[in-house]
Formats: C-alpha cells, sequence, structure tokens
C-alpha cells in the first residue's frame, strides 16, 4: 500500500539553524503529531545546518490538503511557532510524492529525530 509524502526542504537565514530545530523538535513537530500529522522526518542537512527538511506522510492528496488547512488555520500553530519559523526560512521548495509504507518506515528508522544535530544511523 503507498502513501504519499511531501518533503519540504528550507534554506534557513545564515546562523538560524540550530535555533531552527530547536523551535522544530519541541514546538512545532508536537504540534503536528497532536493534530494527527505524521511526521516521517526532519532536521538539519548533513551539509549545511542551515539548510533543513520536514517529511510529512497522509494517506492521500486530498488528506494532506485537508489535514494542512487544519493545522495552518489552527490558533495554535498561528499564536505558537508560526512568526518564529517563518521569519528563519528565506527559501521553502515543497515536492510531493507516492512511496510505499515499507519505504517510509525505512526513512524513519534512518534518522534519530532527538538529537539536534541529526546524522543517519
Amino acid at each position: 500500500m503507498t502513501r504519499i509524502i511531501e518533503i519540504l526542504m528550507y534554506t534557513l537565514k545564515p546562523g538560524s539553524g540550530l535555533d531552527f530545530h530547536r523551535i522544530m523538535q519541541n514546538v512545532s513537530v508536537p504540534l503536528h503529531l497532536e493534530a494527527g500529522i505524521d511526521v516521517v522526518s526532519y532536521g538539519s542537512s548533513l551539509h549545511d545546518c542551515d539548510s533543513y527538511h520536514l517529511i510529512r506522510s497522509y494517506e492521500s492528496e486530498s488528506h494532506r490538503l485537508a489535514s494542512q488547512d487544519i493545522f495552518y488555520a489552527s490558533a495554535a500553530w498561528k499564536l505558537g511557532p508560526r512568526a518564529d519559523i517563518i521569519s528563519r526560512i528565506e527559501v521553502s521548495t515543497t515536492t510531493v510524492m507516492a512511496l510505499t509504507r515499507d519505504a517510509i518506515d525505512a526513512i524513519r528508522a534512518s534518522v534519530d529525530l532527538s538529537r539536534a544535530d541529526a546524522q543517519p544511523v
């Protein structure tokens, strides 16, 4: 069975990567999880701490759109980490693709999300 994954890639403002990760880890990702959004992976790139990724998984494209509409309209997002996150992003790109659950689980298992300097395991 396949699911939809969304890969967001951010070029952050110089020197903001560690703060961005702290906000993601302590505030944004917990909000995603509370909203029922499956966060597969997030963290800095191995080549540059100011390059960042967020990978989320959804049942379908319609589920992705509906989930994000609800999440981004919520007071928890708007009054929470929104401004701190957006202020640190210079460029954001998104790609959406279908992957098997096994492939998604392999991505999930390859990174220890608890570390600020998340590296492949």
